[in-house]
């Protein structure tokens, strides 16, 4: 195997677990993870050392079904235990499915999960308006009651119905951040800051308290990225290329972007903050933080991106 001076944190977007029109058991869950290992796989040959990150959007959504479905009969438990769990659960199919993959090609690496705790400032805007949806669809009766009653804030979620929004704070830093970083120079590949990491907020005396929260996968993502002194940024989601005017007449496949078209392109609003919005401030954040390069690209395409023959790379 190679070995790379290279550092790289990986992001896996939703659809490396949850798929649409794909039923959401465990066992279609661990074969979407065991396919998007594809693009992963051969950066470890390349002897990069990694982080990998990923999204948890639908099992949040799940786990907090199961709270409504057990109300009154179990205890509710809070957003940022929700996030917890799903983060402990999904690194672990992560982890399992790299175990394997590794160990059928004969490389000897380490991978292991870390429950990642992410620091947010408790004064964020996004946490006396929030705007992230979770959850599922209520009617408007069933809205307006369950916001009295639980104190949730509600609003409605275009033609679907109404949903349930909480906070999503910006990410300031990961507490785990030391110990990620030592793994990850050891050669340990590590899955942290899992659906954005757990966030949290720092009280009067030092002490960390959990937030009714979510924290931007993305976000995370490019802040942990800087904390490990990562040469990449490798966000996967489900396009091969960013696009300007994105499925409007003129659309436009980008290839190679420095940072200054890349925000020239932003400021005039290529990028709502709905979808791909996120992903290009976070890339921003970690190339003008010190990063050296973000590619953006679909999980097939992971490694050909990597090589240079397909994606969206932004540099300086």
């Amino acid at each position: 195997m190679k070995r790379s001076s290279k550092t790289a944190v990986v992001a896996l977007g939703g659809n490396a677990i949850t798929r649409k029109g794909v039923t959401d058991t465990v066992e279609n869950q661990f074969e979407h993870t065991r396919q998007s290992l594809a693009g992963i796989v051969p950066l470890v040959k390349d002897g990069y050392k990694l982080a990998i990150t990923h999204g948890n959007g639908p099992q949040v959504g799940n786990a907090l079904l199961r709270i409504e479905v057990s109300r009154d009969k179990a205890p509710v438990l809070p957003l940022g235990i929700c996030v917890a769990d799903t983060e402990g659960g999904m690194g672990y199919m992560i982890e399992q499915s790299l175990q394997n993959r590794l160990r059928k090609e004969g490389i000897d690496r380490d991978v292991v999960t870390i429950v990642s705790q992410v620091l947010v400032d408790e004064n964020d805007p996004s946490i006396k308006y929030p705007t992230k949806f979770v959850g599922q669809f209520y009617t408007y009766d069933e809205a307006r009651r369950f916001a009295k009653e639980r104190g949730w804030t509600v609003k409605k979620d275009g033609d679907r119905g109404w949903r349930r929004v909480v906070a999503s704070p910006m990410p300031l830093k990961t507490i785990n951040a030391k110990a990620i970083k030592a793994l990850v120079d050891m050669g340990i590949i590590v899955i942290a800051s899992g659906g954005g990491g757990i966030p949290v907020y720092m009280d009067h005396n030092g002490n960390h308290e959990g937030v009714d929260a979510v924290i931007d996968k993305d976000r995370a993502s490019a802040v942990l990225a800087g904390e490990i002194g990562a040469d990449l940024l490798l966000i996967l989601t489900s396009i091969d290329k960013v696009a300007l005017n994105f499925t409007q007449l003129g659309q436009e496949f980008l290839d190679r972007v420095t940072v200054d078209e890349m925000k020239s392109y932003a400021d005039e609003g290529h990028f709502p903050p709905g979808s791909m919005g996120p992903k290009i401030e976070a890339a921003l954040g970690f190339l003008e933080g010190g990063g050296k390069e973000v590619i953006i690209t679909s999980i097939e395409k992971a490694y050909e991106a990597v090589s240079g023959d397909a994606g969206t790379r932004i540099v300086h």
